[in-house]
């Protein structure tokens, strides 16, 4: 086990459900390339993420419980929510979440690379996490 607050309760806002489910039905592009080329059935590192997952009031786009990582795919709507994401990504922290971004070019146009940054970065929330130098 990486991490022992896996499973704490983490709270949320029951309006989200359904948006969630929503979201589910109708991923973005690069959400969908994420999701069938690296993150569903447990393809990745055999780790289970799950999509769409409400957290306190937001949506995170990828949530890996076992990690208590957050995943987010940034539009180009996000370049002007710059302030909001820091206010998201502060409040997914208090929380013991750690967060890691990319933008939907970069899902896009370079999925190998964001394949190998995420598994890089995950080597090393886990080394973190069990305070084992990589």
């Amino acid at each position: 086990m990486v991490n022992d607050k896996k499973y704490n309760y983490l709270p949320y806002d029951r309006k989200l459900v359904e948006k969630s489910r929503e979201n589910r039905k109708n991923p973005t592009v690069a959400e969908k390339k994420m999701w069938t080329q690296v993150l569903r059935n447990r393809e990745f590192e055999n780790l289970k993420f799950t999509r769409q997952k409400p957290i306190d009031h937001f949506i995170v786009d990828f949530y890996c419980s076992e990690l208590m990582l957050a995943i987010e795919i940034d539009g180009d709507s996000h370049a002007d929510k710059l302030e909001y994401d820091n206010e998201r990504t502060e409040k997914l922290e208090s929380y013991g979440i750690a967060v890691i971004r990319y933008t939907n070019s970069n899902v896009l146009q370079n999925i190998a690379g964001v394949y190998q940054d995420l598994k890089k970065r995950i080597a090393q929330i886990k080394a973190d996490r069990n305070n084992v130098p990589l």
